[in-house]
Parts: structure tokens; sequence; C-alpha cells
């Protein structure tokens, strides 16, 4: 950990970019982001925290007191100036506008902990006075069905930027933005890894977070000159969640490793067929889809997105947050 008394600019490495990129962003360690929180109040306790913790995934009290807090305590005061600018809007128009959500992008891996996250960030945001309601929305219901994913023969593509239904999210953010009083998302099942017939409502929260993998991405551009929106378009703050491949991996491995004795153990799961594998068995399977499917998603599709965020948390090979990156501008 770094014992810098001023935010240094971003390591190239850190983003994978060049000198020039990198000087975009501020680097935070933990003491120096966590001294940020000012007279922010903890108001969550280790029993509530632990209802938001996702597998494998053990945040603990100090680091939302360091890392969330402070994170709250900025996205508080980003609203509060986005409310602002609406009021001036409403002014000069004469009418009150529309009331449209504050919108959070949340990029990264598979496994690297963006359940969690964003579960946290959800909490502590809720406790601010003045945006009580906080939504959360994963894009995993927007992913194709699975029957359209094997017309296609996409199945072993689930997860990439093509298995999803970018126009149909396009258009719940674009509702959602416009303020209209109900907006309707599909919801995507873990245990039959697919999408229900069912929704999740949103009815004009104050803030919204998108959790997804690919949410920062920018796909290719058109041969047509028609106008393109990116699902990012939508997002008035971007936060990316980053850590080392092989440490990612180790936790995708252990996370299966603890699906197995859980829901891999249901009959109705679609995995219940890996309920049964050996240790040996099980850390083969995991890996053999790691380097086969989600390693690739995130060399060639996630982790280019890292610049494109507002800010990175980089986390050790411990889960724990390590680092904050926050771009100037």
């Amino acid at each position: 950990m770094s014992s810098h008394a001023r935010p240094q600019s971003a390591h190239p490495q850190s983003l994978g970019t060049d000198a020039a990129s990198s000087s975009a962003y501020l680097e935070f360690d933990r003491t120096q982001w966590g001294a940020l929180r000012a007279s922010t109040p903890l108001a969550l306790s280790e029993s509530e925290l632990a209802e938001l913790r996702g597998v494998n995934d053990q945040v603990a009290l100090v680091e939302v007191e360091q890392i969330f807090l402070p994170l709250s305590r900025l996205l508080n005061l980003r609203v509060a100036a986005t409310q602002q600018l609406a009021d001036v809007t409403s002014t000069f128009l004469g009418a009150l506008a529309p009331k449209a959500p504050f919108v959070i992008g949340l990029a990264g891996s598979v496994a690297v902990g963006k359940s969690t996250i964003s579960r946290v960030l959800q909490a502590v945001l809720a406790r601010w006075p003045n945006h009580p309601r906080v939504d959360l929305v994963t894009t995993d219901g927007f992913l194709f069905p699975n029957a359209t994913l094997e017309a296609r023969g996409l199945m072993s593509r689930k997860g990439f930027p093509e298995s999803y239904d970018v126009r149909h999210l396009i258009e719940f953010l674009a509702e959602l933005k416009a303020g209209r009083t109900e907006v309707r998302a599909p919801i995507y099942s873990h245990l039959v890894y697919d999408v229900v017939d069912d929704e999740i409502v949103v009815r004009q929260p104050d803030i919204v977070i998108v959790e997804g993998l690919n949410v920062l991405q920018v796909p290719p551009a058109r041969t047509t000159n028609d106008p393109q929106l990116f699902v990012s378009d939508f997002f008035d703050f971007t936060i990316y969640v980053d850590a080392a491949e092989g440490a990612i991996k180790e936790w995708y491995v252990q996370r299966f490793f603890a699906l197995r004795e859980s829901a891999f153990s249901d009959p109705d799961s679609f995995f219940h067929h890996f309920a049964g594998l050996t240790d040996e068995q099980a850390r083969a399977v995991a890996e053999s889809i790691w380097e086969s499917i989600n390693g690739v998603n995130l060399r060639e599709n996630i982790a280019p997105t890292r610049s494109r965020a507002h800010l990175v948390l980089e986390k050790g090979a411990d889960h724990a947050v390590e680092r904050v990156l926050l771009r100037r501008h």
C-alpha cells in the first residue's frame, strides 16, 4: 500500500493503457481514499452486510468505511448536481420536467465481485436523505433466451456482447431516463440458467445501478450514417471493478466449488450434473470453462472497457479493494 501524501496519476500498467491515457486518472490508496469519507456516517450493520455478500466475496465493514462511504459521498454530490441541473432545465422550460433517475453503470469480469459491490453500494446510497430510492438492475435479464442462443449457435458465447439483446436494453434505459412512471426489465435465473417469464418493475427511483459484464462496451461502427446509441450513453457515472486475471480465475474456481455444494445440488439447477464431481474434476471443469469462455471474454471484450470508466476499483488477491482510480474529468 502506498504511503504517498497526495493522489498520484495512475500507473500505465494498471489499466493496460499508455501513459497519456492513464494520466486521465487520479490514484488513491485505501488510506487516501478513506480520508475522503469526511463525516459520512456508517449506517450499515454487520448483520446487514452479511446479507449483501456474494459467494466467496467476504467484504468487511472496514472496507465499507474505507471504500464505499467515500464513493457514496462522491456520488451523492454528483446526484445533487444532476438534480440541480434538472431544476435549471425546468425553470428554462417553465414547466416541471419528468423526473429522471441518476444511472450508474458498473462493469467487470465474471467472479470479480460486481454483484456484491452493487448491493453494498445500493445499501449505502439509499441511506442518503435526498435519494432514498435506489434500484439495482442486472443486464443478465437482457441476455437472449437459451432457445435463441441455441438457434444462433451462441450458447458457448453466453456473456459475450453478441449474446445480449442490446436493443431491448437500450429501450429500457431510454424509458428510464425519460422519467416514465414504470419501466420493466426481464429477469434471469441463475438456477435454470435462462431468462424467465417474470419482470422487475422500476418505479421512478432516485438512482438506478445497472450491473453487467459489458455495460461499457462500444459496438463496432456501422457502415451507415444512422445515429448510433450505446448502453453507456445513458449512464451518469460508471465504475469498473478490476483485478489481476489470475486472481479472478481462482475466485471463479472457488465459486464453482461453493456452488457445487449449494445451488448445483438442486435438481432443478441447469448445472446439477456438476454436483457429483470430485474436487479434482470440479477444478478441471471450472478452469476449462474459464479458459474457453470467461477468460476470453474478459481479455477480448471486458478489460478493454476499463479506460472508459469514471472510476476503477482495483482489488487484490484477497478480494479487498487496494486502489481507487478516479477520472480527472
